[in-house]
């Protein structure tokens, strides 16, 4: 049976890789033209992506389709590996690497900084005893350890409302909210934290 940390790794891991390839997918459309600058759209003339600001991205090559090529690379393996290879000892080292290729090379701003989190968050699938090096109070141990399900599918929930939640609101129903998009980006990133805690805390109680 799987550890609630890998899966964690898992799945938040390869909603960032997709969210990688998306971007790429974006940036090999618009085909072999010059990149506006360091920084630059991934879907510029997109109506469904103007609610995310036709997703920013950067690259250190100023091509276009070159740039879009490349992230799709660095995400897919980012992919592979955090689905099937997350517990293997130098895998989580990788998923930071091609996270840092996936920033640099058009796999958007967001998803590799959060690609890169669960690469560290991997390395210490085999390392749950760490839990109880902070000596926190039994009973909260005992709370998120019985809690990582729930705290697991609600930040799913949350991430799923940011995409394609957000873009599909803005798209078909011509909602865009600011306090509603900074409030679901905040409940993704507080149970994001959640998650990792309580599946740290879950396996460590099942070892026990």
């Amino acid at each position: 049976m799987r550890s609630a940390s890998r899966i964690t790794v898992s799945t938040f891991g390869a909603l960032m890789g997709l969210a990688g390839i998306e971007h790429g997918i974006g940036e090999v459309l618009q085909g072999n033209v010059h990149a506006e600058g360091l920084m630059f759209p991934s879907w510029p003339d997109s109506a469904f992506f103007r609610m995310v600001s036709g997703e920013p991205a950067m690259s250190v090559i100023p091509n276009m389709l070159t740039t879009g090529v490349l992230a799709l690379l660095f995400s897919t393996a980012y992919v592979i590996l955090a689905v099937g290879f997350p517990h293997i000892k130098k895998v989580p080292l990788a998923m930071m690497v091609l996270a840092v290729g996936m920033l640099l090379f058009g796999g958007g701003l967001f998803p590799p900084v959060l690609a890169f989190i669960m690469g560290l968050v991997a390395a210490r699938i085999h390392a749950r005893k760490r839990w109880r090096a902070d000596k926190a109070p039994a009973g909260l141990q005992r709370f998120f350890a019985r809690a990582w399900g729930w705290i697991f599918a609600l930040c799913a929930l949350a991430w799923l409302a940011l995409f394609p939640g957000l873009n599909l609101l803005g798209y078909s129903f011509g909602v865009e909210n600011e306090a509603l998009t900074m409030a679901i980006i905040l409940l993704a990133l507080v149970t994001l934290v959640l998650t990792v805690i309580s599946a740290y805390a879950h396996d460590a109680q099942r070892t026990d």
